[in-house]
């Protein structure tokens, strides 16, 4: 499971703008008609608080879209940390252009570089262990693309993408298909290549789930004692991952019980916007 690149995204950000888009400016922007349409201006965007930034190509794309002729420049990049009332980007062009655009770019700009925060707050958290944190699928309808981008941006790691990349086979599936190695031989098959991943709950089940030869194992909610039994019994023969009882408090004794991966849905779920603000200038 490869992280996402900018690359792989640009019909996604062509999308997502032009939906943002219409739901904002509809039939046009009746305010910004209140403007000489010969009206030119400057602008630039700030950060309020400290921030680590994601969603640059969001914004081109929102200003690209409303109006092709407006210049943007960037005097940050994705990935970088920033510092409160830093100058994030400005803008040249049309007043009308930068207003109607306003709205949208921010949005996108103060939501990832948001989760990018987040991310980065607990990347640093297990700094010097070997572990990687990893989101999940707890992302806004619509957006999961671009917050997996954004977690990228603040030093974590994507799993799946959806239901479509690799399996994660749970007790339900399990009982479904009538036990923990047809489970996993059923997912070679059927998709040959594609991660297979068990979710186990004690120990017994991790035994399972190695004699199966399932390529990662979750261990769901397992105690540190446990977690660090599960690394010796393992002992490299598929990936671990830790799941579920996870927060500031706890992540980095886990990470130091030697398990590969870490999940949290707190990534992508449990975020509040970064605080940003346009100026500006005729």
């Amino acid at each position: 499971m490869a992280n996402l690149v900018l690359e792989q995204l640009t019909a996604e950000i062509e999308a997502n703008v032009r939906i943002a888009l219409a739901e904002d400016v509809g039939a046009g922007d009746i305010t910004a008609q209140l403007i000489p349409a010969e009206q030119q201006a400057k602008a630039h965007v700030i950060t309020r608080e400290a921030a680590v930034i994601s969603g640059v190509a969001w914004v081109n794309e929102v200003f690209r879209q409303v109006d092709a002729k407006v210049t943007v420049r960037w005097l940050v990049a994705d990935g970088q940390a920033v510092e409160a009332n830093a100058v994030l980007f400005e803008l040249e062009g049309a007043a009308r252009s930068l207003l109607t655009g306003e709205r949208a770019a921010l949005n996108f700009l103060q939501s990832l570089s948001a989760v990018a925060t987040r991310a980065q707050y607990f990347a640093d958290k297990v700094a010097g262990t070997a572990v990687k944190l990893l989101d999940t699928r707890k992302t806004l309808p619509g957006l999961r693309l671009a917050q997996k981008y954004a977690v990228t941006c603040g030093g974590c790691h994507n799993h799946r993408l959806g239901l479509y990349d690799a399996f994660l086979i749970k007790e339900n599936h399990i009982a479904a298909c009538g036990g923990v190695a047809a489970t996993v031989a059923a997912a070679h098959r059927i998709a040959p290549g594609k991660p297979v991943e068990v979710e186990v709950e004690n120990l017994s089940e991790l035994r399972e789930a190695l004699a199966a030869g399932a390529d990662i194992i979750m261990l769901d909610e397992l105690s540190l004692e446990d977690m660090r039994t599960a690394v010796e019994l393992n002992a490299g023969q598929a990936k671990l991952e830790a799941s579920g009882g996870v927060n500031e408090q706890t992540i980095r004794a886990i990470a130091e019980t030697g398990v590969d991966y870490i999940s949290l849905g707190t990534l992508t779920k449990d975020v509040k916007a970064i605080d940003l603000s346009m100026r500006l200038s005729l």
